[in-house]
């Protein structure tokens, strides 16, 4: 026995040595790529007390990851329970190079507890794998990643908490755990299963035998599973607490600013693995590869080929398989990632409605968009490669500033008759009114730009419009990658804002009201902005604004992107609209608020031909239909265009109202 216990304590030692020798060097590999990417991050550790809170909440307390019931209660039994038993892990590893090492003689009443409470959280990681061996067998759904590599994860875990139970069991065996600990007190579940096994009646000699059978797969499938997290899935349990830790910490977020005119570039955008950011590589390594943005997102429900979870996936995949060159700083050798024969083709790119339900839903805090928003960028600034409908686009807003490519000088033609000032010739307004392009072109717009107007006439608010000095804020060319076309719009409208220096601007729009109050800023130009829904809600709350004809009919709210999820204004469109029913909540649709369904116009999609799957509107028209409300009321022009063109090709009587629309009936 104890030439065995000295041959055991070298090759224990030996495989410890080795095991985290290549975890470690693995580790190093990867920490290096990061280092040696060269794109810029968004990232700023800030507020170091909140982020320490956020590890709390969000990681230890498992807070996003229980967003989804019945998975989050599975993965929450899973983390603990696995947490719980290395600790005991640990000891018997050390008790295998050491075996006169025994913590339990040092703090045994606290370690008893410990043991006790790990013994059950033990036995709740089996009910959890249970359960994802369900969803992967039975339930089965699309976006669960199903391969060969979630199956192995789940074998380990299986394999080192059942062997943690079977060698608990044996140690309450004289001859085993004759220590002169009282293990009996302590195991609860694994006395129960020695008790089932029938290991009470096994000798000594074959409770040996049984013990160190046990202990060899118990450390040995841990050792294998430290050597094989830094390149599986499962390397998240390495980089999703960092992760999180990192999140942008406001619901707000501005598109990462590009230096056009930085000295020495040779190159915009995302292109290769190389040009990503040590954040968004931190992103790639931090993936559960759960799906959840996979299910949340418009595209993939609908039949695209873009499934959010695939494209930080295949990043990952391309950056591991050109790490060679990345690390040697070899970014001539690094292979494009939009290429021939590259997962991550145009279609995926562009399929995109950037309306941010993968970056919402994700439990780790991935930021999608960093990465497919840079992709665009690099497609149509060095690769001048997009859909060909947005040539035209692109060219009616360098020429006109709006992508319809009207007149510049006809964008405020829709006030003709309104008696609406202009901020030229009333600089003291109380009030700059920031039309938009979809309000000063677009007849559907105009009509709720002709509303607004009439609602603060009748509230006395004093304000005016810019008019002809209007231009087009630059979301749309941004999202669709033109960040040179983009930029040139925002320091023209930055220059005419920063001249009058307008106390307060409304938006109607909440693409521009999201540009405008939190991308403006990176160009010099920082405004108390409003949306339309803020601004009304607090003139009802002022009564500044009455009720006259409230409305009866049911009203369905649709929920835009940009004002949802980009900047969390939910409740400010449902409280109006509680006022204009005599107190009567809006009905919600199955999917609303953070899960609620994109119209489909988002990040450029306005001005592109939808020509794979489902229209995006039309899945979010059954949504509307199912909701038994005769009215929709949105918040947005380009959701009221793509839901009227919706119900228009099914034929519904239903009718979508911007909420100002409503507003402007209600008090009249």
């Amino acid at each position: 026995m104890t030439t065995y216990l000295t041959i055991k304590s070298i090759l224990m030692a030996a495989a410890i040595i080795g095991a985290f020798g290549v975890f470690f060097a693995r580790t190093k590999r990867l920490v290096l790529l990061m280092k040696r990417v060269q794109g810029r991050s968004a990232a700023a550790p800030d507020r170091l007390g909140v982020r320490i809170k956020v590890l709390f909440t969000d990681v230890l307390g498992q807070s996003n990851v229980r967003r989804k019931a019945l998975p989050g209660i599975a993965h929450t039994l899973i983390f603990f329970g696995f947490l719980a038993v290395q600790p005991h892990s640990v000891e018997l590893m050390l008790r295998g190079v050491f075996p006169a090492v025994h913590v339990s003689g040092f703090i045994p009443g606290l370690y008893g507890g410990y043991l006790f409470i790990a013994d059950i959280l033990a036995f709740l990681v089996l009910l959890g794998l249970a359960y994802g061996l369900y969803r992967r067998l039975v339930a089965r759904p699309a976006y669960l990643t199903n391969g060969l590599d979630a199956r192995l994860i789940i074998a380990f875990i299986a394999v080192i908490i059942v062997t943690f139970h079977l060698l608990n069991a044996l140690l309450l065996l004289p001859a085993i755990g004759g220590t002169g600990f009282d293990y009996d007190r302590f195991f609860t579940v694994s006395k129960a299963l020695g008790e089932v096994l029938g290991l009470q009646n096994l000798s000594p000699a074959a409770g040996r035998v049984v013990y160190e059978a046990a202990y060899w797969a118990h450390i040995l499938t841990i050792l294998g599973f430290l050597v094989y997290i830094p390149g599986s899935k499962h390397l998240h349990m390495l980089a999703a607490a960092p992760n999180v830790f990192l999140k942008p910490l406001a619901r707000p977020k501005p598109m990462i600013p590009t230096d056009l005119e930085a000295e020495g570039a040779l190159s915009y955008g995302l292109g290769k693995v190389s040009d990503l950011s040590w954040k968004s590589v931190l992103d790639l390594y931090a993936c559960t590869e759960c799906g959840r943005c996979e299910e949340q997102c418009p595209a993939a429900l609908t039949g695209k080929p873009l499934s959010p979870q695939r494209v930080v996936h295949d990043a990952k995949v391309d950056l591991l398989q050109q790490s060679d060159a990345v690390l040697k700083r070899s970014f001539e050798a690094v292979q494009p990632l939009v290429r021939d024969g590259s997962p991550i083709s145009g279609d995926v790119v562009w399929s995109c409605t950037t309306c941010r339900a993968c970056e919402d839903i994700c439990p780790v805090n991935i930021q999608h968009l960093d990465i497919l928003l840079e992709i665009r960028k690099h497609q149509v600034l060095m690769e001048a490669s997009f859909p060909p409908e947005m040539q035209d686009t692109f060219i009616s807003l360098e020429n006109q500033s709006n992508p319809w490519g009207f007149g510049s000088d006809t964008r405020g033609d829709w006030a003709k008759g309104l008696d609406v000032p202009r901020l030229c010739d009333r600089p003291e307004a109380e009030l700059l009114f920031y039309v938009g392009c979809a309000g000063s072109f677009d007849d559907r717009g105009k009509q709720i730009s002709q509303a607004m107007v009439r609602v603060l006439k009748k509230a006395g608010v004093d304000f005016a419009i810019l008019g002809e000095e209007e231009r087009c804020n630059g979301d749309m060319a941004r999202r669709a990658g033109n960040e040179y076309l983009a930029q040139t719009m925002i320091r023209e409208n930055a220059n005419v804002l920063n001249q009058y220096r307008p106390r307060k601007i409304l938006a109607g729009c909440p693409h521009c009201y999201n540009t405008l109050k939190h991308e403006y800023p990176q160009f010099g130009a920082r405004f108390d902005v409003l949306h339309a829904s803020e601004l009304l809600l607090q003139l009802f709350r002022e009564g500044r604004l009455e009720v006259k004809t409230g409305i009866r009919e049911p009203v369905a709210v649709h929920d835009s992107c940009y004002l949802g999820r980009w900047n969390g204004l939910y409740d400010a469109p449902r409280a109006i609209l509680q006022i204009l029913g005599g107190g009567s909540a809006p009905r919600e649709m199955r999917r609303s608020r953070d899960k609620g369904l994109c119209c489909g116009a988002g990040g450029g999609r306005m001005f592109m031909e939808e020509k794979i799957g489902k229209r995006i509107n039309a899945e979010r028209i059954d949504d509307l239909l199912a909701s038994g409300a005769g009215i929709t009321a949105a918040a947005c022009p380009f959701c009221i265009t793509m839901l009227r063109d919706g119900l228009a090709d099914c034929g519904s009587q239903v009718v979508v109202q911007d909420i100002v629309e409503l507003v402007d009936r209600a008090t009249s």
